[in-house]
C-alpha cells in the first residue's frame, strides 16, 4: 500500500491574538496561526543596557551615531516568553509565512521576528487589506519577499524619534519641569494648539449690529427669512469685515457700514410702521445645483468623521476600526488612498441599485485622486470587508456600540462615494425697501431646494465649527420681479465678532493632513500623547492647552526654531517616504539631520551643544498686566503681583505681609511691601485669564493672613491663609529665645486645611480650633484599640490600626459616634466600596480561558476578568459600550505578557557574596566582556553593510 505524503505544517505569525483567531478559520488544516501582540524587541531605555555597554558608544540613545546609526534592540522582558512559544512552533513547521500589517510598521515587525527567530525554512511575506476567505486565498496566492526600504524608513523613523527627545527632553527637565517630553511630531501638534490659543488670548472683539427679519408676500402668509445687506446704498458690515483686533479690514473700510444699536433699532422701527409695506422685488435668480459626495474614507477623515459625528475621539477610534479589520468586517484602517478596489467598485454599484434604485446609480464608476503625493500605508481606502458588502443590518446581531456605530459610518460613506450627485436648484431674491428721502435698505433671501437627493440618501459628510457659517435658506416663495413684498417681523439684532475658534481633535488631525506633519498610523497617538503629557486638555470637544504647554513651545520656538517649523517637519515626513520608496538611504540621512550639513541645515546635535544661557525664568513667564505676571511653577501656574498691582486690586495688606516675612529672611528692607503670589484655577483656560479676571483673582486670594485670635492653651496667634493646595489654618511659633543647634529640627507648627464646605473669609477661631485639633479620637472597640476619625489626601476616613475605613462627608470627623464607627467597621472592607458589586456586563466564555468573562468596577477602575486573568480598561475603552471581541482581546494581551515580575536587589545580593561567589562574579565578568566584544565587532560589521547585504543574510543579531 503506498504512503501518503505527510501534510506540511506552515506557521503564520500576526500581530494580533484577534486577528488570529479570525484567520485560523479561513487556512485550515497545516496552519498554525499565532500572535506576537505586537513588536517583540525595541530599542531599551539607556538603564536597561548590558552593564558592559552603557559607557560605550550605544550608552546614551541605545543607537550608536558614530557607526552609521546603528540601532541595539533588545527583546522585551514581557516577550520572551512568547519569543520562546514562537520558536518552539517553528521547529515543527515547514514554512513560515509572516502576516504582519501591510504598512511599515507592520514590515518592521516581521523584519524583528525574523531576526530573532532565525528562520532555517522556506519564509514568505504574507500581505492583505482586508481579513475575508478570498482575501486570504488571494494572499497565500501572491506572497512577496520583505520589503526592506519599508523596514528601514521604519527604522529611521524610530532611531529619529530617539535623537529627538533624547537630546531635546532633557532641556525641558533643566529649564521648565522634570519629567517632561519634547517629540518631532508631538512639539509640533502642541506649537498649533498654542498657537491658536495665542491668537485669542489677543484677540479684541468688534460689536455689530443689522436685523432679524422675516418678510411674506401680501395675501398668501408665507413667510421667508431675509437678510440685511445694504443701507443707504452701502454693504451692511457683518463679522467677517473686522480682523481680530477689532477694527473693519483696510478693503472693507471704504465700503462697508458698521450699524449702531441705534441705527439697526431706528430702522428696525421704521420697517414695522411707516415703510412695512415699501418692498419690492428687483432681481431673481435661480441656478442649477449640484453636489458631489465625498470620497471614502482615508485614516485622517475617519478620525474627523467619527469625531463630528460618533463624538470618538481618535484613539477610540483606531481603536474600534482595527476591531473591526482584525475580526473581519472593514479592510485595513491605516491608509492615506481614498482609491477602491474594482470589486469593492462592482459591490457598491450593485448594493446602491438593490437598496435605493437604478437611477441612484451614475453612469461610470467614480474615481477619486489622491491628495496626498505619498499614499504608502495601503492601497485602498477604508471601507466594508469582501467583495460584496454587509449591510449595517446583517450585521447587527454580531456587532454593538462603538463598533456598530463605526461599521455603519464606513458602510453609508462607502455608497455614497459611488452614488448619483445630489441635484436641485438654488434661488436667490433681491428685495429694496423704499425709506423715504432717497433713502433704502436691501435685503436678500436665498434658499435651495433638492429635487433628487442622490448621494444624500445615504450619507452626508459633517462639518467643523466655522467662525461665521452662512446660514442655509429653505424654499422659497414663487414671486416675480416687481412684486410687493411686506415686513412680518422686523427686530435689531446686535453681533460680536468671534475668535478663531480651538482646535477639535478632528480639525487638529485635517490641519496636520493638510500641512503634511505625522502620518495615518500616528493621528490618534500624537494627539493622546499630548493630551498625556498635559500639555492640552480637553472641554467638550475642545483642545486647550495648559500653560506647562505655553513654556514648552515658547522654549522651542526662541531655542530649536528649526525643529518646530512646520515645513521642516513635513520635510522630515517626505524624507521618510523617500527612504521607503528607496530614493534615500537611511545612515545618510540621519547623519544629516543629527550632525548637520553645514550651512543648509545646522543638525542637532550642534544646536544642543551651542544653546547657550537659557534664562528659565522668562521662558516661563507671561505678561498678563502692568506689575502682573503669570509664572508656570514646580507645582503649577500661579500669579507673581508687584506691590503696586496688589495695591491696586485692594490686597494691599497681602504685600505688606509679604515684604515682613522678606525683611525676616534677610531678603528686603524691612516695610517694604514685596511681591505676592495668587495661585490659578485649574480650569481657567489661557485666554481667559484676562487683566480683568486676574485683578478679580488677587482680590480673592490677595487678602493676606486674616488673624482669627489666640488659642487659650498654648497662646499661639492662628491665622487662615491661602496656600498652593488651597485655603488652611495654622499657628504662628513665636521666635525661639535660643539659636537652636545645628542640625536641630525647627518645630513645625499645626496646620489644617479647611472643609470644602468653609470659606476662609469667614472661617472662625473655634471652628479652626476644632480643624487643628485632628484627629479626633471617636472611641475604642471591644479589644481596646483605638479608632479616629481624619482628613486625608482623599478625604475624611476612620482610622483603626492600619485598616482605614471611608467617610462619606468631612463634617462626620466631627460628629460620628462610636456606635456609628464600629457598625462601619462590621462591615466587610471593599476598598472603598460599600459592598460587593455585581458584574457589569457579562460577555460569555472567552475563546481561550473556556471560562465566563464579565465586566467589573475595581478600585483601579474598570476591569474584565474570566476568575483567572484581569485587565483594565483603556482610556477610551467606554463601560457602556465595549464589547466581548474587545474584552477577550484585552485578556489575551494580558496573558502574552504573563505575569509582572517582582524588583530584585541585584546590589545587596552582590555586596553580601562570598569570597568564592566573588571569584566566580570575575569569571562570568570577564566572559561577558570578551562576548561584548565580539557583539560589538558584530555590530560594527553589520552596521557598514548596505540594504542589499540586509536582503541576502540575517546572520548578523541586533539583540543579545
Amino acid at each position: 500500500m503506498a504512503q501518503t505524503a505527510a501534510q506540511p505544517r506552515r506557521l503564520v505569525i500576526v500581530e494580533s491574538p484577534t486577528k488570529a483567531r479570525t484567520i485560523v478559520g479561513y487556512l485550515g488544516d497545516g496552519y498554525d496561526v499565532e500572535a506576537s501582540v505586537g513588536h517583540i524587541r525595541d530599542l531599551p531605555q539607556p538603564s536597561e543596557l548590558p552593564a558592559d555597554m552603557k559607557k560605550g558608544p550605544f550608552g546614551k540613545f541605545a543607537v550608536d551615531v558614530d557607526s552609521d546609526f546603528e540601532p541595539y534592540y533588545r527583546v522585551a522582558p514581557d516577550k520572551k516568553k512568547k519569543v520562546t512559544e514562537l520558536k518552539r512552533l517553528l521547529k515543527d513547521a515547514d514554512e513560515l509565512y509572516l502576516a504582519t500589517d501591510e504598512d511599515r510598521e507592520g514590515e518592521a515587525i516581521a523584519w524583528h521576528l525574523l531576526e530573532v527567530l532565525k528562520p532555517t525554512v522556506p519564509v514568505k511575506r504574507m500581505v492583505f487589506h482586508e481579513i475575508t476567505p478570498e482575501a486570504i486565498a488571494r494572499a497565500l496566492e501572491s506572497t512577496r519577499e520583505l520589503d526592506y526600504s519599508l523596514v528601514d524608513a521604519q527604522e529611521t523613523r524610530r532611531i529619529l524619534d530617539r535623537l529627538y527627545g533624547y537630546e531635546v527632553s532633557p532641556v525641558l527637565w533643566r529649564k521648565v519641569r522634570a519629567g517632561l517630553s519634547a517629540g518631532r511630531v508631538q512639539s509640533v501638534a502642541t506649537r498649533l494648539v498654542v498657537e491658536r490659543e495665542r491668537e485669542r488670548m489677543a484677540f479684541v472683539p468688534a460689536h455689530y449690529w443689522d436685523l432679524d427679519i422675516d418678510l411674506a408676500v401680501p395675501g398668501s402668509g408665507a413667510e421667508f427669512a431675509a437678510r440685511l445687506t445694504t443701507y443707504h446704498g452701502q454693504r451692511v458690515a457683518g463679522g467677517r469685515d473686522f480682523d481680530d483686533a477689532g477694527q473693519l479690514k483696510e478693503k472693507a473700510a471704504s465700503e462697508v457700514v458698521v450699524l449702531t444699536e441705534d441705527m439697526a433699532t431706528e430702522l428696525a422701527g421704521q420697517l414695522t410702521t411707516s415703510a412695512k409695506d415699501s418692498l419690492r422685488v428687483t432681481a431673481l435668480e435661480t441656478k442649477p445645483y449640484s453636489r458631489r459626495p465625498a470620497a471614502p474614507f482615508t485614516t485622517s477623515t475617519l478620525q474627523q468623521e467619527a469625531g463630528r459625528k460618533l463624538r470618538m475621539t481618535a484613539r477610540q477610534a483606531m481603536r474600534t476600526a482595527q476591531s473591526l479589520y482584525e475580526n473581519g468586517y472593514i479592510t485595513y484602517m491605516r491608509t492615506d488612498s481614498s482609491a477602491l478596489s474594482t470589486q469593492a467598485v462592482t459591490a457598491a454599484r450593485n448594493q446602491i441599485a438593490e437598496l435605493y434604485g437604478p437611477e441612484y446609480v451614475p453612469e461610470s464608476a467614480r474615481v477619486y485622486a489622491q491628495k496626498q503625493k505619498s499614499a504608502q500605508e495601503a492601497h485602498e481606502a477604508i471601507r466594508p470587508a469582501g467583495d460584496s458588502f454587509r449591510t449595517p443590518a446583517q450585521v447587527s446581531g454580531k456587532l454593538s456600540g462603538d463598533e456598530f456605530r463605526l461599521y455603519d459610518l464606513i458602510w453609508k460613506r462607502t455608497l455614497a462615494s459611488q452614488m448619483a450627485d445630489a441635484k436641485g436648484k438654488t434661488a436667490t431674491m433681491r428685495i429694496t425697501a423704499d425709506l423715504g428721502e432717497d433713502r433704502t435698505a436691501g435685503f436678500t433671501a436665498s434658499g435651495t431646494v433638492i429635487t433628487f437627493r442622490g448621494f444624500l440618501a445615504a450619507y452626508e459628510e459633517g462639518r467643523d465649527a466655522e467662525r461665521y457659517a452662512a446660514k442655509e435658506g429653505g424654499r422659497l416663495p414663487e414671486v416675480e420681479e416687481g412684486q410687493a413684498i411686506s415686513v412680518a417681523r422686523a427686530e435689531a439684532d446686535g453681533h460680536t465678532t468671534a475668535p478663531p475658534p480651538r482646535f477639535t481633535e478632528a480639525s487638529l488631525v485635517k490641519r496636520l493632513e493638510e500641512l503634511g506633519i505625522g502620518r495615518p498610523s500616528t493621528y490618534a497617538a500624537i494627539i493622546s500623547t499630548i493630551q498625556d503629557r498635559g500639555y492640552v486638555t480637553e472641554r467638550g470637544s475642545a483642545l486647550v492647552p495648559s500653560w506647562l504647554a505655553f513654556s514648552v513651545v515658547r522654549l522651542l520656538e526662541e531655542h530649536f526654531g528649526g525643529l518646530v517649523d512646520y515645513q521642516f517637519t513635513a520635510a522630515l515626513e517626505a524624507d521618510l517616504d523617500a527612504i521607503a520608496g528607496g530614493a534615500k538611504e537611511r545612515s545618510q540621512w540621519l547623519s544629516e539631520f543629527y550632525f548637520g550639513t553645514g550651512a543648509d541645515h545646522d543638525g542637532l546635535k550642534p544646536t544642543v551643544d551651542d544653546l547657550g544661557d537659557i534664562d528659565a525664568r522668562a521662558i516661563n513667564s507671561i505678561d498678563i498686566a502692568e506689575g502682573i505676571v503669570l509664572r508656570v511653577g514646580r507645582y503649577g501656574p500661579y500669579l507673581e503681583v508687584s506691590p503696586e498691582a496688589a495695591a491696586g486690586a485692594g490686597a494691599k495688606a497681602a504685600a505688606e505681609q509679604a515684604g515682613a516675612k522678606a525683611a525676616a529672611k534677610g531678603e528686603g528692607e524691612s516695610g517694604e511691601p514685596a511681591p505676592i503670589r495668587v495661585s490659578v484655577p485649574d480650569d481657567l483656560a489661557p485666554d481667559e485669564l484676562t487683566a480683568e479676571k486676574a485683578r478679580e483673582l488677587i482680590a480673592e486670594q490677595g487678602q493676606g493672613d486674616r488673624e482669627l485670635g489666640v488659642d487659650p492653651e498654648s497662646g499661639h496667634t492662628i491665622v487662615a491663609k491661602s496656600g498652593r493646595f488651597g485655603p488652611y489654618v495654622t499657628e504662628i511659633l513665636p521666635e525661639p529665645e535660643e539659636k537652636p543647634k545645628r542640625g536641630a529640627k525647627k518645630p513645625k507648627p499645626r496646620t489644617a486645611s479647611l472643609f470644602k464646605s468653609m470659606d476662609p473669609a469667614t472661617v472662625d477661631l473655634a471652628t479652626a480650633l476644632k480643624l487643628l485639633s485632628l484627629p479626633r479620637e471617636v472611641g475604642a472597640d471591644a479589644e481596646g484599640e483605638v479608632i479616629t476619625a481624619q482628613n486625608g489626601r482623599y478625604g475624611p476616613y476612620l482610622k483603626k490600626g492600619s485598616d482605614s475605613r471611608s467617610l462619606e462627608t468631612e463634617e462626620q470627623i466631627f460628629n460620628i459616634t462610636l456606635e456609628e464607627a464600629l457598625a462601619i467597621y462590621a462591615q466587610p472592607k471593599q476598598r472603598g466600596r460599600r459592598a460587593a458589586a455585581a458584574p457589569l456586563k457579562e460577555f460569555g466564555e472567552d475563546p481561550e480561558s473556556k471560562k465566563p468573562v464579565v465586566l467589573k468596577d475595581g478600585r483601579f477602575g474598570p476591569y474584565v476578568t474570566d476568575g483567572t486573568t484581569n485587565a483594565t480598561l483603556r482610556k477610551d475603552d467606554a463601560v457602556d459600550s465595549i464589547t466581548a471581541e474587545r474584552a477577550f482581546q484585552l485578556l489575551a494581551e494580558k496573558r502574552a505578557k504573563g505575569p509582572a515580575k517582582k524588583r530584585t536587589t541585584a546590589k545587596k545580593t552582590t555586596a553580601k557574596k562570598t569570597t568564592a561567589k566573588s571569584s566566580s562574579a570575575k569569571k562570568s565578568t570577564a566572559a561577558k566582556s570578551t562576548t561584548a566584544k565580539k557583539s560589538t565587532t558584530a555590530r560594527t560589521t553589520a552596521a557598514k553593510k548596505t540594504t542589499a547585504a540586509k536582503k541576502t543574510s540575517t546572520a548578523t543579531p541586533k539583540t543579545p
